[in-house]
């Protein structure tokens, strides 16, 4: 049998942002998670799903940092893509975009099967910042869009169950500490694309799991799954059981739409356009819950299409596959071991019914068809890769060196280990930090129970008092958190970041004089730390400067919140976000004229989080008119 399936290298260009470097600071505090579910409604629920909503939620991103300082100014770049073909389908993926496919290509009908987003735009939509639409993600650690959204992964070449090569990804996720794998393949003359999937806990505890593959596709088709019924969650964070959804341009406003698949039905989902064609997801059973977002018909919700792409190019909807009956859920994986599953990618011709839709699946793709594709993955899944295509992180080299754990099929090389996890592997092996040999900002804290007993039992440096405070603060310890930072503080050349950490824990019990003059102080102490306006020191004064600038004007001391701005960069000072800000602060100094000028000069807010409500807010204390439309990003019903 001669196979024909390829892989190979390629580049894609596109107009691109900027991805920026990370928030040095820690992210102490969770951001305002719009999928998070309202408690009073748990008693409404199923039991199970009622568990599952309360099981594994975050108390912050830690060790993971916030991807903050991307912008909108877009121009032509080259994006690594690795691209699997076969005589029917071309899948390109992109490793160093969290393993994303970008796009789906159908060559007898010469049909593009996914949104394919013409532009990389990141906006705050990941936990951690940075996310991009279009294409098919792989959503692993904890509800919402993943971490490693703008993250490379590793990849390499795999043998294939049918004697041919698949791609394999696989990476560390950092939420949970748990090694994952995707492989994906293309079997000769085959019109699916085949995911496998595996997420191993290799603790000796139970670790909470979620998965979601979210899968982009174009607006004016109707989406069609094996229920009657779905769960609306919308942004009123309310959910409740509802007949089936309406087609995504029926919709007002943005939700989600979990369909209560039976048990025993096949688990599938297809969106096909008005002439019967389009993409169908299928998998084995074990990926139980099946979603449709919409973003709706209203101004607010047309607004963010716009945001992630480029106006006038045509609007998309997300169809979904997780582990879970809704995003709300976490699952319990049992110490030791692993989950895996098979998932379908490919074209669906058939009438837009749910039945015909359903016979037309079995017959291009029979659900025993996908069950032996299955048996025949699973052998290869702990196959070792061969060339290797792309790098991800060095945080899994470091947890296998620190474990000796056996990871068949995604080895974590040491060769990967970097810059970042240089310290931690000094800490591992000599039992102490090196003290910096020049001043910059701390780097990347590690928080899991492991590393914090090192912290605790290293020599009690400043540098080793600032990341065990901020172990302890992960762990719940907020007291202890806050005696080691002010340990720290004695002998601390760079008292800027234990002075932010503190302020902080000040905000969180509500002391809010003492966050503001610890936020001044700290803010001034950078000044006369930084170097330079290089990127590292441009990203710390841009992140220290905002939460400083937020809690001086929290605190009505606007006298000393515009000397900060004064000191900013005039480069951060023209950014959207800051210009933000500055309307709030000009507005708090009895300056409404000068604040709605702003307004009126125009800004754009890269980072704004999905669901945030910052700008109409401010607009309505400016101004009795409505809301412009290039500033209305509202997604809740309004009132």
């Amino acid at each position: 049998m001669v196979i024909v399936t390829t892989i190979r290298r390629d580049v894609l260009t596109l107009p691109a942002a900027q991805l920026g470097p990370d928030n040095p600071l820690p992210p102490l505090l969770l951001p305002q998670e719009v999928h998070s579910i309202d408690v009073r409604d748990r008693d409404d629920l199923p039991r199970d799903m009622a568990r599952q909503a309360g099981y594994g939620q975050l108390g912050s991103l830690l060790p993971v940092r916030v991807r903050d300082c991307y912008g909108r100014d877009r121009a032509p770049r080259e994006l690594e893509t690795i691209v699997i073909e076969n005589d029917r389908l071309r899948a390109t993926v992109l490793p160093g975009l969290g393993g994303r496919v970008a796009a789906l290509f159908h060559k007898p009908t010469g049909r593009e099967l996914l949104y394919r987003n013409p532009v990389f735009q990141p906006a705050n939509f990941a936990l951690n910042g940075a996310w991009f639409s279009g294409g098919i993600e792989w959503n692993i650690g904890a509800t919402g869009h993943t971490t490693l959204s703008c993250a490379p992964l590793h990849a390499a070449r795999v043998p294939a169950p049918d004697g041919g090569e698949m791609l394999r990804l696989w990476e560390w996720e950092r939420l949970r500490d748990l090694p994952f794998q995707v492989d994906l393949w293309l079997p000769d003359g085959s019109d699916f694309l085949y995911v496998g999937v595996r997420i191993r806990n290799p603790h000796e505890r139970p670790v909470p799991g979620y998965w979601w593959s979210n899968i982009a596709v174009p607006e004016g088709r109707r989406v069609l799954a094996p229920a009657e019924e779905a769960w609306q969650f919308g942004y009123e964070r309310h959910l409740r059981r509802v007949p089936l959804p309406p087609d995504p341009l029926d919709s007002p406003h943005a939700a989600d739409y979990f369909y209560d698949l039976p048990d025993a039905r096949r688990r599938w989902i297809a969106a096909l356009d008005p002439d019967g064609h389009g993409l169908v997801q299928t998998s084995t059973d074990l990926l139980r819950g099946r979603k449709l977002f919409v973003w709706g018909t209203g101004s607010g919700g047309r607004r963010w299409q716009e945001w992630l792409t480029e106006p006038g190019t045509g609007g998309y909807c997300e169809i979904q596959a997780g582990l879970a009956r809704t995003q709300l859920e976490h699952v319990r994986l049992a110490p030791e071991s692993e989950v895996t599953w098979l998932e379908a990618y490919g074209p669906l011709a058939a009438a837009p019914v749910t039945a015909e839709a359903e016979a037309r699946l079995e017959t291009v793709l029979p659900r025993a068809a996908v069950d032996e594709a299955y048996a025949a993955w699973k052998p290869y899944a702990d196959t070792e890769p061969g060339e290797t295509l792309a790098a991800g992180s060095g945080w899994g080299a470091l947890e296998v060196l620190r474990t000796d754990w056996k990871l068949p099929g995604t080895p974590f090389e040491e060769n990967t280990l970097g810059q970042a996890q240089a310290p931690w592997l000094e800490l591992l092996r000599a039992g102490s930090f090196s003290e910096p040999r020049r001043v910059r900002p701390p780097g990347e804290t590690l928080v899991a129970p492991h590393w914090r007993d090192m912290l605790e039992t290293a020599p009690a440096t400043p540098l080793t008092e600032y990341h065990l405070g901020v172990a302890q603060w992960h762990a719940g310890d907020r007291a202890q958190a806050v005696r080691s930072w002010e340990r720290g503080l004695e002998l601390a050349p760079s008292r800027w970041p234990l002075l932010r950490c503190l302020a902080v824990a000040d905000q969180g019990t509500g002391n809010r004089e003492r966050a503001a003059d610890r936020y001044a102080d700290a803010f001034d102490d950078l000044c006369h730390e930084r170097r330079d306006d290089g990127e590292s020191w441009t990203a710390a004064t841009a992140a220290l400067g905002r939460e400083t600038l937020e809690a001086l004007v929290a605190a009505g001391r606007t006298a000393e919140a515009r000397a900060v701005w004064e000191r900013l960069y005039p480069a951060i000072r023209a950014r959207g976000r800051f210009r933000l800000i500055e309307a709030g602060l000009l507005l708090a100094e009895g300056r409404p004229e000068s604040a709605r000028a702003v307004f009126d000069e125009g800004f754009e807010v890269a980072d704004l989080r999905e669901g945030a409500e910052a700008i109409g807010e401010l607009w309505s204390r400016l101004s009795e008119g409505p809301l412009p439309p290039h500033y209305d990003f509202r997604m809740r019903p309004q009132s």
